[in-house]
């Protein structure tokens, strides 16, 4: 046998260098759909696989997995995110007055937004993360994204995509102390494993599949408060998930925390490293700021994990993520 890659080896806190260079070499999918490939491992989301989600729907309940939009959380301006700012352009007290300049007593109410797309429940696209320069399937980064936004994967491209076989990995339960775990603590591919053998059949994670990571961060934040629930410390896939995702062939990834992966990340110095290998090298995409907690209590009670899930973004042209509202139905 050849000898054991830097990556899989125990990881040195001090060389996140040559774990990523390692890790990227590893698992990149680059050129695997063909070199104009926009949708990374969406492809892995067949036809045939939307028909086998569709069947899981026995009851109807259905479960919103968004948290909500509103100036309450959780962002706390880190790198210009905010939460949303919503105001009112018509009221109903201008109806009331009958001031809006409407025939035969015709009111009505209007209202704008403003937010970072990524300040809720979110998809990461395949543009939002680079690797020395790079996006997905190799591109140049500086031709891939502009001031004019993604102009080649932006999400927008993938606004029919999202329609698969969901399933909950509830390692909160299973590791955490009342469903919920530490900060820092990084989930590694035994923890993943475990989780889909003591939760059963319905929790074995495959080809196309849209995995849910509950880790029970969001849970502790709407106890505790925000405080640091955006960007700080939380429990989170360990770096060394990369090649378990990689081998499932999952189509996307989402948790119930700020950040995807363990924080602060398992390196001395290092910002998001699992990003950096999971959306340019393997084209996979990334939810975060989900809320899981109801499904996961339903998951619970009815013995299922797997769910039909359709996700899909709003398609805000070039953009380099999205707000989402997931829906899952049981």
């Amino acid at each position: 046998m050849s000898e054991k890659p830097a990556h899989l080896a125990p990881l040195n806190p001090a060389d996140p260098d040559s774990a990523v260079q390692s890790a990227a070499a590893a698992y990149r999918n680059w050129g695997r759909w063909g070199d104009d490939d926009v949708w990374g491992t969406l492809n892995f989301i067949t036809d045939a696989k939307r028909v086998e989600a569709a069947a899981l729907v026995r009851r109807g309940a259905a479960f919103s997995l968004s948290q909500l939009f509103d100036g309450n959380g959780p962002q706390n301006g880190w790198r210009r995110r905010v939460n949303p700012v919503h105001t009112m352009l018509d009221t109903g007290t201008d109806a009331a007055r009958g001031n809006q300049g409407f025939p035969h007593g015709l009111g009505g109410a209007d209202d704008v937004v403003f937010m970072p797309l990524q300040a809720s429940t979110q998809w990461d696209g395949l543009g939002h993360i680079f690797d020395r320069g790079r996006a997905w399937n190799g591109r140049d980064a500086g031709e891939v994204v502009t001031g004019e936004g993604d102009l080649v994967t932006g999400i927008e491209t993938t606004r029919d995509r999202f329609v698969s076989r969901g399933v909950l990995l509830d390692v909160g339960a299973r590791f955490g102390e009342g469903g919920e775990l530490p900060d820092g603590f990084a989930i590694t591919p035994e923890h993943l494993d475990e989780t889909i053998r003591s939760q059963g059949e319905s929790a074995r994670v495959g080809t196309g599949d849209i995995m849910l990571v509950r880790t029970g961060r969001l849970a502790r934040a709407r106890r505790e408060g925000w405080k640091d629930y955006a960007g700080g410390p939380s429990a989170g896939l360990s770096f060394t998930t990369a090649g378990w995702l990689h081998e499932h062939e999952v189509a996307a990834v989402a948790t119930d925390t700020w950040g995807f992966e363990v924080r602060p990340n398992e390196f001395d110095v290092a910002f998001q490293p699992l990003h950096q290998i999971a959306i340019p090298n393997m084209g996979l995409f990334i939810g975060e700021l989900w809320d899981l907690d109801a499904l996961a209590a339903d998951c619970v009670a009815d013995g299922r994990y797997d769910v039909f899930l359709t996700a899909a973004p709003i398609p805000f042209t070039n953009a380099v993520g999205a707000p989402v509202n997931p829906i899952a139905v049981k």
